[in-house]
């Protein structure tokens, strides 16, 4: 089968490996669809591990079955971040501790033709897509799923200010999610092209990042990792306020710890999505309350894939690019 292997951002390579091998419990499913993360596109975060298959938004048709619970020719979306439910995190509610979770993965990636479903992740990770939920709608499973944990960890609620940083794919659906918690939602971003989709999305306000805004944000939630924009959060946020670290940046932040201290702030992070997370995305993928199919702005064939993440890392008139097989 073919494979699109990781070298760092500029070389990625198609390769010839074998089609996985499944055993009890296991699945081999054929990707139909798989989208290119943010995290992706982390060149000083991913080329640790390269050479590697990249690819976690996937979903795809079940095409072998060696599992009790599906069968072939089923749509299914996979997580590749399975937790154990049984150590001191997954008890305590905090999935994404999970040393399991950080160790799993499905066999190789998603960008290849065919992926190797480990049992765990047949058990407490795959989906089976409703009819009116195509496979490219499946791949934004997983990034909204991120962003439900994220807006569960600081509170998002109904009468409070929410202001995302960055207007890109996970801005959006950001700004989806605070939308439906009847928060006021202000959005900004250095481009025109994402403004203007803040817009179409559902924020209440946008700004051009450049711009010094005059506001007091009860919540602050960070899509880009640009230096300058973590620093204007330190600004922007109202006393008792929490910025979600949402996106990081590649090197370590500055922090005012005067304000910091005297006006009780507090800086949290969120890692990937709980079984919880993916369940709550789906329905809300299901019941159109979050659009993601016009999220999905470019499509590459696999053997086209440098492409895809040449479009993605411009970030010009694109939010989503997904990779087709």
């Amino acid at each position: 089968m073919k494979t699109a292997v990781y070298y760092n951002n500029y070389d990625i390579r198609i390769e010839e490996r074998p089609t996985p091998e499944i055993k009890d419990g296991e699945l081999l499913v054929k990707v139909k669809a798989s989208g290119i993360c943010g995290t992706d596109l982390m060149e000083w975060y991913r080329i640790k591990k390269a050479p590697r298959v990249l690819g976690h938004e996937m979903a795809g048709e079940i095409v072998e079955s060696r599992s009790d619970k599906f069968s072939v020719g089923q749509r299914v979306f996979v997580s590749h971040h399975v937790p154990c439910n049984e150590c001191k995190y997954c008890l305590a509610g905090n999935h994404t501790a999970c040393e399991t979770l950080h160790k799993g993965n499905y066999d190789p990636g998603g960008f290849s033709e065919f992926v190797r479903v480990p049992e765990i992740n047949v058990e407490g990770g795959t989906y089976v897509l409703p009819k009116n939920v195509s496979y490219e709608e499946g791949t934004m499973i997983e990034p909204l799923a991120c962003v439900v944990r994220a807006q569960r960890i600081i509170g998002v609620s109904e009468g409070q200010t929410v202001l995302v940083m960055g207007s890109g794919i996970s801005g959006l659906l950001n700004i989806q999610a605070a939308r439906l918690k009847n928060a006021r939602v202000i959005a900004t971003d250095i481009t025109e092209y994402r403004l203007n989709k803040a817009r179409e999305f559902g924020a209440d306000e946008v700004y051009n990042a450049n711009e010094e805004l005059g506001i007091k944000a009860d919540r602050i939630i960070m899509c880009t990792g640009a230096m300058p924009a973590f620093e204007a959060a330190f600004r922007y946020i109202d006393r008792k306020g929490i910025i979600m670290l949402f996106a990081i940046p590649n090197k370590n932040l500055p922090i005012p710890v005067e304000d910091f201290w005297r006006n009780e702030l507090s800086v949290v992070s969120s890692y990937g999505a709980a079984p919880v997370d993916l369940e709550e995305s789906l329905e809300l993928i299901k019941d159109r309350k979050v659009n993601v199919k016009d999220m999905i702005t470019d499509r590459v064939k696999l053997e086209d894939i440098q492409k895809g993440f040449k479009i993605a890392g411009e970030a010009k008139d694109s939010l989503k690019v997904i990779v087709v097989p």
